[in-house]
């Protein structure tokens, strides 16, 4: 049986994503991957990462999910303002910024707005592809998101978009008896779950963001024969 890989919260470490897919031996002949979005900010080769998953969709027929900070970069590219600007800059957009324009440079005022052309410019199909990427994914053993589910919707894909890519605690603290299937996300480190930066295995749900991007792991769950394994690359 083909094996189902899940990697979430990828954020720029380009490094780690190419060697923790060498080290599982990943083949796209027989291996689905499913990426739960996050691509970019924090790591320092958002553009690389970016530029690796369109090639892992467009000819591996790789699964790419959106995650929160795809979604304020696309926002940030497409609308400007200063307040999606300053959540941009906050939650890690300098080294996005550096990876598509000018590495290693601190940016005043005057070049955030230049290097927002250059990408508007240059790096089009990238937000294009950001832009249209799926808030969920299902199959006959999970649903697969980047931040979860609300508790409060009966239907969970009627949920309002933001809640895929934002919600945290109500998801992580409800348990979901009558799906019949896993939940797999990232979103929430699962240090912050269960104190380590290994995958997080609950009865309804799996969380796998191990927190690379803050020095911690890139985790990748292995699905195959209904059981599960774990690969993970250590940033320390």
């Amino acid at each position: 049986m083909n094996r189902t890989l899940m990697i979430s919260d990828i954020h720029g470490c380009i490094d780690a994503l190419n060697q923790l897919l060498e080290d599982v031996h990943y083949n796209p002949k027989y291996d689905q991957l499913i990426m739960l979005g996050d691509y970019v900010d924090r790591g320092p080769s958002s553009k690389e990462v970016v530029d690796k998953v369109m090639q892992l969709v467009h000819e591996h027929h790789a699964i790419a999910l959106r995650g929160n900070h795809d979604q304020r970069f696309v926002d940030w590219i497409q609308e400007g303002g200063s307040s999606i600007q300053s959540k941009f800059m906050k939650h890690g957009g300098l080294p996005t910024l550096q990876s598509y324009c000018q590495p290693e440079r601190d940016f005043s005022q005057e070049m955030i707005e230049e290097a927002r052309g250059i990408i508007q410019s240059n790096y089009r199909h990238h937000i294009d592809f950001l832009s249209k990427l799926p808030l969920f994914y299902e199959d006959d053993a999970h649903i697969y998101v980047h931040a979860g589910l609300n508790p409060g919707y009966s239907e969970w894909k009627h949920q309002p978009e933001r809640d895929f890519m934002y919600i945290k605690e109500k998801f992580i603290a409800h348990t979901f008896s009558s799906l019949h299937k896993k939940v797999i996300f990232g979103h929430t480190k699962t240090i912050d779950i269960h104190g380590s930066a290994d995958v997080w295995f609950a009865e309804d749900k799996i969380g796998i963001d191990g927190g690379c991007a803050s020095g911690m792991q890139l985790n990748c769950l292995i699905y195959q024969n209904d059981t599960y394994e774990v690969k993970h690359f250590d940033m320390s």
